[in-house]
């Protein structure tokens, strides 16, 4: 997640530059077709193309603004895992006597973080970090998840024999909070673990495990791609249709004009065209990127720090140490 104060003018720009070529040459060719080939007849009513852009604004607007419910959603989500997280430390701490079993559980669940956040940026054919934008803009940042595998992490955590089974499931978050709740009950069941510790316990895994369903919710189903096609096309057809809706009140300025310009006032129809819909098209593009909150975006929730965060905390409970977390944020 981007973590300065805001993104520079320069940055967006070179953001979003493939599509300000795109406009530009469909900004030209209209006026270009009217003034060189005397095809007047390809000018539109400029009413009909306000009354489209209207209604483009109003359907970008409303992606948007589920987009962004989407992204702080996924925010309270790691939030909600952040602070169960270090209640569970705690329960671990204060419930248990045994050192190694207060180890087992903070480790197991340390995990559990590890696998759900590579569970979370596994690519879907829906989201956008393959696009060329994305990619190229990914070299200003760290994504920790596509350094090195899960199978180099869980190492630090589990046994060998854990390990090797965890990597063989579909689902190793899934199982790993399986075997969390088998290892208290044994606990319970051979009198470690009292019973109301161990129902308050079992509660806090319950809290893992709905909040893992909401993220995989988030991950899994994205914004309705009836609304994603419907608003992608009116933002093309706008910025495809807007500049022929500009040729004949821009060629009426000659008439108030004389010297160099006069005649060719028709050419600032290209500036104004490419200025108005990259607006447009800006908005939708900072939309489908702000869509996927796990996919590995710069704008996507840092669940890499914060599950360093929490590994922190964790560990500084089992009166270990660790190196400050690296931060998931673009080099300012």
């Amino acid at each position: 997640m981007h973590l300065g104060k805001s993104y520079r003018l320069s940055e967006f720009l070179v953001w979003t530059r493939r599509q300000i070529y795109a406009l530009v040459i469909c900004g030209s060719i209209p006026v270009i077709l009217f003034k060189f080939c005397a095809m007047t007849w390809l000018s539109v009513p400029l009413t009909i193309v306000v009354l489209l852009g209207t209604a483009t604004s109003f359907i970008v607007g409303f992606k948007n603004a589920q987009t962004y419910n989407r992204a702080m959603e996924a925010q309270d989500v790691w939030t909600g895992i952040l602070g169960a997280s270090r209640r569970w430390g705690q329960l671990a701490r204060d419930f248990l006597r045994e050192e190694d079993t207060r180890r087992d559980l903070i480790y197991r669940h340390l995990a559990w973080l590890t696998a759900l956040r590579y569970e979370l940026r596994r690519p879907r054919v829906w989201e956008s970090m393959s696009r060329r934008f994305n990619a190229e803009y990914s070299r200003h940042y760290r994504v920790p998840e596509w350094e090195k595998g899960l199978g180099e992490i869980l190492p630090n955590y589990l046994s060998a024999r854990e390990t090797e089974r965890v990597l063989g499931c579909a689902s190793a978050a899934t199982i790993l909070l399986s075997t969390q709740g088998a290892f208290l009950s044994e606990l319970h069941a051979t009198g470690h673990l009292n019973s109301a510790f161990y129902l308050e316990l079992q509660r806090a895994l319950g809290d893992f495990i709905a909040l893992q369903a909401k993220a995989e919710r988030l991950k899994n189903f994205p914004y309705p791609r009836q609304y994603a096609t419907v608003s992608a096309l009116f933002v093309r057809f706008f910025c495809l249709l807007f500049p022929f809706g500009l040729l004949h009140e821009f060629d009426r300025l000659n008439d108030g004009v004389s010297g160099f310009m006069h005649g060719n006032m028709i050419w600032l129809a290209v500036p104004c065209s490419v200025a108005v819909s990259w607006m447009y098209t800006s908005l939708e593009q900072v939309g489908e990127s702000t869509e996927n909150p796990f996919e590995g975006g710069a704008n996507d929730v840092p669940i890499s720090t914060m599950c360093a965060l929490i590994e922190r905390d964790l560990r500084s409970m089992l009166g270990e140490t660790t190196e400050d977390p690296a931060r998931e944020t673009i080099a300012l």
